[in-house]
């Protein structure tokens, strides 16, 4: 058996109005095991059984193509994540990560972690679980920090460190599914996604808040779980993805206080991920 491991991620700036992209790593992590053998072809998933499998079937087929290794008949796949599907979370971007990552793992394949983004998002293309790409998610979930793409040629704009801060996730039951969202809106908002884009490096919290304002406005979603983490005190705070999470950064050390003042719940709190962290 061989294991590998992939992050989170929460958006900064949304790809799908005019196809650049940025997100900042959080520390919710991805696991997946990988063992050839067995009977018949096997996907787990752990967290949400009823998920679909065809992602993860892609990513075992597509890490044995790249090696160039006839894959085998028979293995076995579990995953499990900390990340809840279809909430704009990036959870299959890092699902393809950490399936890749273990499939090579077990081939005694050594690349860098670009090959294994691409790759993934190829299979996301593939299995229809994005409308972008997903390149800048991809890379969030991989390498942490700040980073920004453009998912039109896949390329890096860049990649930047981030402070630690409190990372407060509101989660609705609600799931999203891609094939769902209709993108002539999220198109038409473009020209006032600008301004996010271009402070997005130096300020990207605000760039986080400007884009989730926008995102809301076009897809129809509720922003107000944002509006007033804001008054109560949040850095920044925006519609993460397609939604219709809500990604909330807060101070260190402040997420138990804020959590107890603003009495919100359906949640998950973690915190932001360093460039490469990898604990």
């Amino acid at each position: 058996m061989a294991t590998g491991i992939s992050w989170g991620a929460v958006s900064v700036i949304n790809a799908m109005p005019g196809g650049v992209g940025a997100t900042m790593g959080t520390m919710l992590t991805t696991r997946s095991d990988f063992t050839p053998g067995g009977e018949g072809r096997k996907v787990e998933i752990v967290n949400d059984p009823g998920e679909s499998t065809l992602l993860a079937e892609l990513c075992v087929s597509a890490a044995y193509r790249a090696v160039g290794t006839e894959e085998p008949e028979c293995w076995h796949l579990r995953t499990l994540s900390e990340t809840p599907p279809s909430r704009g979370l990036k959870s299959s971007s890092s699902a393809c990560n950490s399936i890749i990552t273990a499939v090579f793992a077990e081939l005694g394949f050594v690349t860098d972690p670009l090959t294994v983004i691409k790759i993934g998002v190829e299979c996301a293309r593939a299995a229809k679980v994005t409308r972008t790409g997903s390149f800048d998610d991809a890379c969030g979930c991989q390498y942490g920090g700040l980073v920004m793409t453009d998912n039109k040629t896949d390329s890096i704009i860049f990649i930047e460190d981030i402070p630690k801060y409190d990372v407060v996730l509101h989660i609705p039951d609600k799931k999203i599914r891609k094939e769902t969202i209709d993108l002539g809106p999220l198109r038409r908002a473009a020209e006032a996604q600008k301004g996010a884009i271009a402070i997005a490096r130096t300020d990207p919290l605000t760039a986080m808040t400007l884009n989730g304002r926008i995102i809301a406005e076009a897809s129809g979603l509720d922003n107000s779980v944002a509006e007033m983490s804001l008054k109560a005190g949040a850095l920044g705070a925006g519609i993460s993805g397609s939604g219709p999470s809500t990604a909330i950064l807060l101070k260190r050390g402040t997420a138990g206080s804020f959590l107890r003042d603003t009495g919100l719940e359906h949640v998950i709190v973690t915190e932001t991920r360093r460039l490469n962290e990898m604990r």
